[in-house]
Parts: C-alpha cells; structure tokens; sequence
C-alpha cells in the first residue's frame, strides 16, 4: 500500500521529533511492505520567515492533497512580536479549518512503566488513568469574531463564543461513538449554568442520547471537571467538551500521566484525512540540543495509521515497540528516574525503530 503524508517539521524541536516517527514509519513500510512518501510542507514561524505566511494557500493545498498529515509543532518566541493574524498558531488554525478536521481526540493513559512520574498520590495512580477528550476543533471562541476597538477612550477586546446545533451534534456523535468502542460512559463538559452556548450544547448533547442508548451520558461542570481529572480520574472514559474547555483540560490531563510529552493526538473530519501531531509545543529552549521526547509523535504517526490508513497491526507494533523501550529501562530526560538509562531523541527513534518486528 502506498500513501503520501503530508509532513510539517515546524519549529523549535518539531524536525528533531518529526525525523524520528519517519524512521519508525519507515521501518514499518519495509516490514509490512507498505511505501510512505513524504511531501515536506511549511507552516508556523519557518514558513513566515520563508514566506511571509504562516501556512501558504499552497502549502495547505499540499495538505488537503495528501492521505495525511504528521505535524511536529510551531512557534516560538521568535515571533511573539509579529502581528496576531501572522503568527505561527494562525497557520494551525488555518490548517485545521482548510483541512475540516473538527474532532481533536487526546488520549489521556499513563503507561505503567511511568507511574511513578505521575504528581498524582500513588493511591489515585493506582485506580488507572485511561480516558480520551474528545475536542470540537473548528469551532467556538477561537474561531468567532475577535475585534479590539476604543470606547469612549478605553481600549476594549471582544471573542466571540458561539456553537450551532449541527455542530454541536457532529462532535457529539463522535464523542458517542468513541465510548461505544470504549467503555460506554461519556462525559458532556459545559459551562451551562452561565453560558448560553452551553445550554445549547447540553440540550443537543441529551437529545443524541437517545439514539445511543447503551452509552452513559453524564454533564459535568467545566470547573468541576478539572477538579475531577486531578482528584479522581478514573472515573472518565470519554469526555466531550468545546474547543477552549477541550485545549484546557486536555493539557491539563496530558500532565497526570507523567509527561506532556507522551501523549499523540489525533484530528479527523468526517473522511479518513487526519492531522497528527503530538500536543506538546516547539520547546524552543532546547531545540537541537537532542533531549526531546519523541515518542508523542511516534504514538501519533501510530494513530495515523489506526485511524486514517486502517492499519491497526502496524500501529498495534509500534506501541508494542513504545512499551519495549520502556521496559527495557530507557529514558528520554523529561521522563528520566533513577536506575534509568537516559537517552536523547535520535536515540529513542533508533531504539524503538529496532523494537519493530
């Protein structure tokens, strides 16, 4: 089988982290006699210096032309001083709306070989950490009328929240449908004791309910919630929220497992087209220094193939591979404990890649 990915190396660590999961992939292809072909693409604060455009119109139709697309990360504080519809998130933006990929899924699973980094008390590590947060991504507040004007001589900012039933209905099938492979629980995160737009989302949410009647549906508070995922996470199976409260709480739930830099995630539309991309930033302060992790992405490139190419095998070994490495004592320095063997990132991608059987 061959497949054209659409790769974006970014900024700061993104080339370190990107040129490890090509390896892992690569050496998928030559076990499974699968052929990737890798079109480099440009966006973020590289594309800017380029072009003078965060994601060139045909850089993202390089994008939307491929089977997938792998992403490393952008920005950096290079260009915290260009203007708001330059910077680097833009491009992303831009990217995530050009390509229509309105469901972000972040798994939320501590690997057993890192309890132990967990900030959490052993006795809540213990009871399992193994949630996703299933994100509405085109939509909401980052993506509503933003305008600063003066008033009567005082500078005013405005966002707009705002959510339309089908969208809130398209995000919320996809949150249904995820913890029918899963658990069958899915929580509906809102704010709707003050916010219209959740009041909006809470009615659709119930309304679905009754086309997935083997599914526990339950509301949560979005304040509550992030509360919850530190005191008590193992109660979670699926969480389905809006597109801030998901970019908040899935940080936030990416750090209970031990390292932000663990965790893949996908973003998939209603075709096989995805965006994978690990949900860590640039890291700028030690980009080309050989120290980041790059497993969030090798675990992504291992979604793009469960999710978009139907390669469930091939993304079952590269886990498996994951899990080796770790057993086996090796340690990227963000994730490093004592009695470990430290390793930098080109070395993780060379020890995983030869776990690949």
């Amino acid at each position: 089988m061959t497949k054209n990915i659409a790769v974006i190396r970014g900024d700061g660590i993104g080339p370190e982290i990107i040129e490890q999961a090509i390896k892992v992939l690569q050496k998928i292809g030559s076990i499974y006699g699968h052929t990737f072909i890798f079109t480099d693409v440009d966006m973020g604060g590289c594309a800017i210096d380029k072009w003078g455009d965060p994601l060139p119109d045909f850089m993202l139709e390089k994008c939307i032309q491929s089977d997938s697309v792998l992403l490393g990360a952008v920005g950096g504080n290079k260009w915290n001083d260009v203007p708001g519809y330059m910077r680097p998130e833009k491009g992303l933006l831009r990217l995530r709306s050009g390509m229509g990929v309105y469901s972000n899924n972040r798994p939320a699973r501590i690997w057993p070989q890192l309890a132990d980094n967990s900030p959490l008390r052993k006795s809540i590590v213990d009871k399992g950490i193994d949630f996703i947060i299933v994100r509405e991504l085109i939509g909401g507040i980052y993506f509503g009328d933003h305008r600063t004007e003066d008033i009567d001589g005082i500078a005013t900012a405005t966002d707009v929240l705002m959510y339309n039933e089908e969208e809130i209905r398209r995000i919320g099938r996809i949150g249904f449908e995820t913890a029918r492979k899963r658990n069958k629980r899915l929580c509906s995160v809102e704010k709707s004791n003050v916010l219209d737009s959740s009041r909006l989302w809470k009615k659709v949410m119930h309304e679905l309910a009754s086309e997935y009647p083997d599914v526990e549906l339950s509301d949560m508070l979005v304040d509550n919630c992030a509360m919850q995922i530190v005191k008590n996470p193992a109660q979670f199976d699926v969480i389905v929220t809006e597109n801030m409260f998901g970019d908040i709480l899935s940080d936030e739930a990416s750090m209970i497992t031990g390292s932000i830099g663990m965790i893949p995630s996908s973003s998939l539309g209603a075709g096989t087209l995805g965006l994978y991309e690990p949900i860590h930033g640039s890291a700028p302060d030690i980009a080309g220094l050989d120290i980041a992790n790059p497993i969030g992405t090798i675990l992504s490139a291992a979604m793009m193939l469960r999710f978009s190419f139907d390669m469930d095998k091939e993304a079952d070994a590269i886990e498996k591979a994951v899990s080796n490495f770790l057993d086996k004592g090796y340690r990227t320095a963000d994730i490093m404990s004592q009695g470990m063997v430290e390793v930098g990132c080109s070395a993780a991608g060379k020890l995983i890649s030869e776990e690949l059987k």
